[in-house]
């Protein structure tokens, strides 16, 4: 009897323990499939879930080509988060929406909505260097909101800038890659969902846009589009379209005040940037033409429509001059004929699409008391400047320096409202910093996730005021990891370019501030290392810089060697007046400025937190 009693108290235990630890594998497990914001998309009581935005969602992008997920979003510089807001027409089984450093799906931060076949979840999640995804243990994205519409799937969260997670990617001024998904199957868990295996896209916006009402325009304003005319959309994935648009005969002086993109309806997810130049007043007549920007049978005039106007990417807003300030349009000295460029992106390779989008021009002829002028940092167009193969990150650097500064400027200086950063196909990031008595003061514009195929002019959201004497250097980032020879500077879209063209007032006569290294000690470089490799005497002066670059033997050595030549060699200076004459003064062979990187990156709140409790 007592061995019976012992068996059962054994059997008693033994049941006791393993429903215990089936208990406790349940509480694991829905721990990880059901993160802390679990919401049943089909449910429309919902109630909303935390603070909601103080705001409407000011800002919005269609993600995909079909324009069946919209996103829009509100910031909050106070509290440094950003309110989301994603539409979806139709949910199915849940969908992705992340952020990485260049669109990538690995190594992506992720918030996901999912069911597994009975219950929804959403959650934070990151994804690894093969795209499988996993539920982050630090839930930083809120969920506040999710309905069913008639017209779809609302889901509202919000997130800090910086986590100080080191799995989540820092919002920061400049493009942000989003990258989302829809699923089409119940998924178990989120360790069953590798990006790689569904259909996944990219969009590029600027998140952190400036905040506050816009300014009113006058009562006399009057409009000017600039727009495509009735374009077939051809059916290939990238297509740059080109329409040159004349200006009204003998048009008066006037000041554009602000612009915004007219959008075809139903081609919104398809344009995706566009640019208003206008043409050199030095070309007397511009052909008519209506076609691809890179046919080779195209007029040549085009060549000489640089001057930007106007500029719109996917996801920006309407375009403000300062209240006092506006972009000379018309008159004397200016041109009659403009070129306007659409970006068409079809991933989807639609056929039969018409377009009609553009540029909508506000202008007044009531003049505002300072003109506008464009002015373009960084560095000459020119294969003097190179970035080395297999480079992961190559830097180089242009100046506006203190001589051509104190040259130029007016005793007061210039203010710059805004600016247009530009490279080709290897560009990274760009930098353009403020230097005053040969150290950083601030940074006017900067890049770090840098795309050329996202450009637009972008609001400054604190002015920046640029003294004679002060200097501005840009510095550009390049990775030519791809690429099997050097990669030299010039107008081709496999050369590459370091510019800013920054917005600025009152106007100068400045039009250029730029640089490239001094031409001769770029030879005694490729005499160097002509030597060095064993090549011989440098035929130097009988070929080209281009053909110098690609002769040369690229390794690690050689290229520590070009860029300790670019950090310290003398530079030629670019100080040119619109008429696209240097100023009067000696500009070759210039010492290369000296300058101290002071600048210290600003702490968020969380890092502020760490730092003060020793972390």
């Amino acid at each position: 009897m007592s061995l019976l009693n012992r068996t059962f108290r054994l059997q008693d235990v033994t049941i006791m323990y393993f429903t215990a630890l089936a208990t406790l594998v349940l509480i694991l497990v829905a721990s990880y499939q059901a993160p802390t914001r679990a919401v049943n998309p089909l449910d429309s009581s919902l109630e909303p879930r935390g603070e909601l935005p103080p705001l409407p969602m000011p800002f919005h992008v269609p993600l995909d080509p079909g324009g069946d997920l919209q996103l829009a979003w509100n910031v909050s510089y106070a509290a440094q988060e950003v309110y989301f807001e994603l539409k979806v027409a139709d949910v199915r089984h849940g969908v992705v929406l992340g952020m990485s450093d260049r669109g990538e799906l690995t190594n992506a931060d992720l918030a996901v909505l999912w069911d597994n076949g009975t219950k929804s979840f959403f959650g934070d999640a990151w994804s690894d260097a093969d795209g499988r995804v996993s539920q982050d243990q630090h839930q930083d994205y809120q969920l506040l909101e999710a309905r069913q519409t008639p017209h779809g799937f609302h889901l509202l969260f919000k997130r800090p800038f910086s986590t100080c997670d080191p799995r989540d990617y820092v919002i920061q001024d400049g493009t942000v890659h989003i990258i989302y998904g829809l699923l089409d199957r119940p998924i178990s868990s989120l360790d069953r969902l590798n990006l790689s295996r569904i259909q996944m896209g990219v969009q590029r916006i600027l998140m952190l846009l400036p905040d506050g009402p816009a300014p009113s325009l006058p009562p006399d304003v009057v409009t000017l589009e600039v727009l495509a005319p009735n374009v077939t959309i051809p059916s290939q994935e990238t297509t740059y379209w080109c329409h040159i648009q004349q200006l009204p005969r003998n048009m008066p002086r006037n000041h554009i005040v602000m612009y915004e993109a007219v959008i075809t309806p139903g081609n919104e997810a398809i344009v995706h940037h566009m640019e208003v130049f206008e043409c050199s007043p030095d070309v007397g007549d511009v052909p008519d033409y209506n076609g691809s920007c890179d046919d080779k049978m195209k007029p040549g005039e085009l060549n000489f429509c640089r001057h930007v106007l106007a500029a719109w990417a996917m996801g920006a807003e309407a375009f403000y001059y300062p209240p006092d300030v506006g972009l000379p349009i018309g008159g004397p000295g200016s041109s009659r004929f403009l070129r306007l460029e659409v970006h068409y992106h079809n991933p989807l390779v639609l056929s039969g699409r018409r377009d009609t989008s553009g540029i909508r021009l506000f202008y007044t002829p009531s003049l505002r008391r300072y003109d506008a002028g464009i002015m373009e940092l960084g560095l000459v167009y020119t294969p003097l400047m190179a970035v080395p193969p297999k480079q992961q990150a190559f830097d180089l650097s242009g100046y506006c320096t203190s001589k051509c500064t104190q040259t130029a400027f007016p005793p007061g200086g210039i203010n710059i409202f805004a600016s247009q950063l530009h490279t080709h196909l290897a560009g990274r990031g760009i930098r353009t910093v403020l230097v005053r008595g040969g150290k950083e003061l601030e940074v006017v514009q900067e890049d770090q996730h840098f795309s050329t195929h996202y450009q637009a002019i972008r609001t400054l959201r604190k002015m920046v005021n640029v003294l004679p004497g002060d200097a501005l250097v840009t510095k550009c980032t390049y990775n030519t990891e791809d690429r099997g020879g050097p990669t030299v500077g010039g107008f081709g879209i496999m050369e590459e370019m370091c510019v800013n063209y920054v917005h600025y007032y009152p106007r100068t006569q400045l039009e250029l501030c730029k640089t490239h290294v001094d031409p001769g000690y770029l030879q005694k470089y490729f005499s160097f290392m002509n030597s060095f490799q064993g090549r011989g005497q440098c035929m130097c002066g009988e070929v080209g810089v281009t053909e110098q670059y690609s002769a040369l033997q690229w390794d690690q050595f050689s290229s520590e060697v070009l860029n300790s030549l670019y950090n310290t060699a003398p530079i030629s200076m670019h100080c040119n007046q619109s008429s696209a004459r240097l100023f009067p003064g000696q500009w070759d062979n210039q010492p290369l400025p000296l300058v101290s990187s002071v600048l210290q990156e600003p702490l968020y709140p969380c890092e502020e937190r760490m730092l003060n409790q020793g972390g």
